[in-house]
């Protein structure tokens, strides 16, 4: 069967990028892949209704374009907001199957460095323009059937018009790439062997009431005539194991499986 194709292919890829991390070269790089679903009398109206009615915390869009196609999803993961000079930012990493309650799901070492080093990165990026950072402590929330550790990030803007910088700085974040950023891009250039278009791009809204609000594209999926693409990844850290990142792959797909 073709998933068995796809796990060997991940299980590679995740252990050549432990191996690239164990060398010394990088903390941690995000690897992904795509899974192909065929469909029958998909309706979009209906599956984006869905989508709105089950994940009411995630930014749910619908997009077409004639030369992009036609994208839906549901995202958790804010990249930037700004309000009013106001900047919000979140940095959100490590996942797994919400079971029960959020408050009783507890984390392994490897999720929560994993998600420190977002953290890190995102001070570090703003901090040239942004005043007054305040970082939360990590917290667990839920994002539809997955948690995730989330550490709140907001400050306030030392001049306007420094949303395309903050950007820059920003984007690919270690929740998406890994870091060092530029060292990760070229990892996953080179050995992801696929083109994850839009995945891990941002999308969102900008300057509609005095405020920009954009998103990490994560949960989606590319809907074509009777086919679906659905797009998934996972941190990769010195303490990752192929079998657990290939498990989490799968859980992901669940947020849009369960839609559709």
């Amino acid at each position: 069967p073709r998933s068995k194709e796809e796990l060997a292919q991940l299980e590679t890829l995740v252990k050549n990028a432990v191996d690239f991390i164990k060398s010394g070269k990088a903390q941690k790089i995000v690897v992904s892949r795509k899974e192909q679903l065929s469909v029958s009398d998909f309706s979009v109206w209906k599956v984006y209704k869905k989508m709105l009615n089950t994940y009411k915390n995630a930014f749910v869009y619908i997009w077409f374009h004639p030369k992009v196609g036609l994208w839906m999803g549901a995202t958790p993961e804010r990249l930037v907001e700004i309000n009013n000079g106001k900047f919000t930012t979140m940095a959100l990493a490590g996942t797994q199957q919400l079971k029960g309650d959020v408050k009783d799901v507890v984390w392994q070492e490897k999720e929560i460095e994993e998600q420190q080093y977002v953290t890190d990165f995102i001070v570090e990026a703003v901090q040239h323009s942004i005043e007054n950072v305040q970082v939360s402590k990590p917290y667990t929330v839920k994002a539809g059937n997955l948690a995730h550790i989330k550490t709140d990030i907001t400050g306030e803007l030392i001049e306007v018009n420094l949303l395309e910088k903050l950007l820059k700085k920003l984007h690919p974040t270690p929740a998406v790439c890994g870091l060092p950023k530029n060292v990760a891009i070229d990892f996953i250039l080179n050995n992801e062997g696929y083109n994850r278009k839009y995945y891990s791009g941002y999308l969102g809204e900008i300057n509609r009431n005095n405020s920009s609000s954009l998103f990490v594209n994560l949960r989606c999926m590319e809907v074509k005539n009777d086919e679906i693409d659905l797009y998934v990844g996972g941190g990769i850290t010195k303490n990752s194991l192929p079998e657990k990142e290939w498990e989490e792959t799968v859980v992901k797909t669940l947020t849009m499986k369960n839609i559709i």
